[in-house]
């Protein structure tokens, strides 16, 4: 079943690669037999799905977590892993919306008040000031 991040946005089952490993965590007599990790690897380079621009913001804001060109999420929370696969899809589709469907804020230029460029100009008076209190001034008195 393909993930639809937005209305737009779905993302195909072939884009996403799934691997299965033995998880650490409880399991009792299973722990040693099923794989219930999961990890989703979802390759945003090769994605079809992903405009251009949502490509670029994704590298930009997940620079941190990509790895070759990848978003790899990792889940073994869970005993199943029919569960650990549901929960790292949400992962994925959740990481995906927040970060495609947020509005990039532009700053609005602004000129700096009267009163904050002269509270800027008294501050660098009084360093000023400092400064030359500081230095050892050589007396003539001839």
């Amino acid at each position: 079943m393909p993930l639809q991040v937005s209305k737009k946005l779905i993302i195909p089952n072939h884009e996403i690669k799934c691997r299965f490993s033995r998880s650490s965590g409880p399991g009792g007599q299973n722990v040693n037999k099923i794989e219930s990790k999961v990890e989703i690897i979802f390759n945003i380079h090769k994605s079809k799905a992903l405009k251009e621009f949502h490509k670029k913001i994704l590298v930009k804001k997940l620079n941190n977590k990509i790895v070759n060109g990848c978003i790899s999420i990792k889940v073994q929370e869970k005993r199943t892993q029919l569960k650990n696969r549901q929960l790292a899809t949400q992962k994925l589709i959740s990481l995906l919306k927040e970060i495609i469907l947020s509005e990039v804020k532009v700053r609005k230029v602004t000129t700096p008040t009267k009163s904050s460029q002269k509270r800027r100009v008294e501050s660098k008076k009084k360093r000023g000031e400092l400064k030359r209190n500081r230095q050892y001034k050589l007396e003539t008195n001839l």
